[in-house]
Order: structure tokens, then sequence, then C-alpha cells
């Protein structure tokens, strides 16, 4: 005997999750960012992306290092929205980990260096951009593979019939 009764399953509101892992991937990379350069494996420090705007010498304060902290979890919450827009049906974590790769290439190699973020790759340390391309790497797999297992653990539980 089934009973056919139906209860309203509580879907997650996917652009609210896609806010949530963009701002844990912005909080918990960029903590590994600041020890990353606190340890000096990189020269580059966590207010990369607002470097053009201030002095370099404000993000060696508290308030730099909040501040940096704060825009890359902005940016990780843009990054985390431009992934569920247009690529958040792939499921593998090697396209995060492609993701990330993309991002490091487009700050480090095209962006970064006109507008004054990051020295011209000729110019950086080895450890440097070994650093900081591992770093990119784990924030995109953190990104896509989190976004890609919510949407196919809720497609796959919504195909499931409750008995």
């Amino acid at each position: 005997m089934t009973s056919a009764h139906t209860t309203k399953k509580k879907q997650t509101n996917r652009w609210v999750f896609v806010l949530y892992i963009g701002f844990f991937a912005g909080l918990l990379w960029g903590a590994l960012k600041i020890v990353e350069n606190y340890f000096k494996f990189t020269t580059i420090g966590i207010g990369f992306l607002v470097e053009p705007f201030f002095k370099h010498d404000f993000f060696n304060t508290w308030m730099g290092l909040f501040l940096g902290w704060i825009v890359f979890a902005l940016f990780s919450i843009l990054a985390a929205f431009i992934y569920m827009v247009t690529m958040w049906k792939l499921r593998s974590p090697f396209w995060g980990i492609g993701y990330g790769a993309l991002w490091w290439a487009i700050i480090y190699l095209f962006v970064g260096p006109i507008t004054g973020m990051v020295y011209w790759i000729t110019e950086l340390e080895l450890n440097t951009i070994i650093s900081d391309v591992c770093l990119f790497l784990v924030w995109g797999m953190f990104i896509g593979y989190s976004i890609a297992i919510e949407y196919t653990s809720a497609r796959t539980t919504e195909a499931i019939p409750k008995t």
C-alpha cells in the first residue's frame, strides 16, 4: 500500500546559496591568502584587488588587511554568480579548477598588470606565481564544485519518489 501524500519540499534558493558560497569562498581562501602572504609564500597581499586605489602601505595596517579581505569576499561572490549563470550544470571538479585558473590568468596576466594590481609575471618570484596559482585553483574548485553539487543533489532528490 502506497499512500500518495504530497509534502512540500523546501528547496534551496540557488541565488542565496551562491551568495553564501561566494562569501565563504572569499572568507576561507582570503584567510589562506593572508597566511600565504604572512609566511612570505607570496609577495602579493590580500588587498591586491584594490591596490590601484590605495597606497601600498595602507595594506600593512589591520584596516587595510580587513578591507582587502572584504573586497576579496565581494569578488568571490561576483565570481560565484558568474559561475552559476554560465557553468552551473557542469559536475566535475575540474571545471571549477579551470574556472580558478581562468580568473588567475585574467588577473595576473591581463587586468592586474595593466591596472597596477600586480606586477607583470616576469617580475614576480616563482614562489609567488606557484602559491597564487594554487590558491586560485582551489578557490575555483570550491566555488564550482559547491555549486555543481548543490544543483546535482537538488535535482537528484527531486527525482527520487518518497514512499
